[in-house]
């Protein structure tokens, strides 16, 4: 899934950039507040690593007009102000969680999972229905009882499907969620992940909906026969 990396510090980001890239994330990296401000307001993240001290425009602002704006986007403040008032502050600007830097990037990744686990409107870890189900946690799915390992691209694209169950997702919608600045995307890069994962996990799994994209059912789905690659 996308990040977006908010940090002016050279050295902070490009080491925090590989190390998501990774654990399988897809990473916008922008370094002063008003690219930041552009970033939020053209892209579709799931959350946002929002450093506070940036140049050309302070975090707590960037944070302030998302907000106002009514973009709901999961926020993980990662800042060295360490102050009660600072986190107080961030929190009731509309932060979903505060990270005091230095961090254990293992709790990072765990602190990013709860907020977009809350931002779903989920408890668990694990997402999906009856017949699919996405394990947030150790990136596995679970098809009719049948366990399976994904990829980083094959974990985004499920996850952007489970998230809301029968909602139609475009192609650009899927190719937003999946790749970041700069990825080489070839044209039909999301038929062929689609083709891999219904022979992975079933050809009922994951259904095309002409013209408009694709969907994981919101029930139990019926089999359907398969028509090519691009389904």
């Amino acid at each position: 899934m996308r990040v977006l990396l908010v940090e002016d510090d050279d050295m902070i980001g490009r080491s925090l950039q590989q190390a998501l890239e990774t654990n399988g994330w897809s990473v916008d990296w922008v370094r002063d507040g008003m690219l930041a401000q552009s970033a939020l307001a053209d892209g579709n993240y799931a959350c946002v690593l929002l450093d506070l001290g940036l140049p050309k425009r302070d975090g707590m602002e960037v944070l302030r007009q998302a907000r106002t704006r009514g973009d709901a986007t999961p926020v993980l403040v990662l800042t060295a102000r360490d102050g009660l008032q600072d986190r107080i502050g961030g929190l009731d600007l509309g932060a979903d969680d505060y990270l005091v830097k230095p961090y254990e990037f293992g709790e990072l990744l765990a602190r990013m999972r709860a907020i977009i686990r809350r931002r779903d409107g989920s408890a668990h870890s694990v997402i999906g229905n009856e017949v699919v189900k996405l394990d947030l946690t150790t990136r596995e799915v679970q098809v009719n009882g049948e366990t399976s390992a994904l990829s980083a691209r094959e974990y985004a694209l499920l996850h952007a499907l489970l998230e809301r169950p029968g909602a139609i997702l475009s192609r650009d919608q899927l190719e937003n969620r999946i790749y970041g600045w700069g990825e080489e995307v070839m044209s039909n890069a999301v038929d062929v992940l689609i083709h891999g994962m219904r022979k992975k996990l079933g050809a009922d799994v994951i259904r095309n909906v002409r013209g408009l994209g694709w969907r994981i059912t919101a029930t139990t789905p019926e089999p359907t026969p398969s028509t090519g690659a691009g389904e």
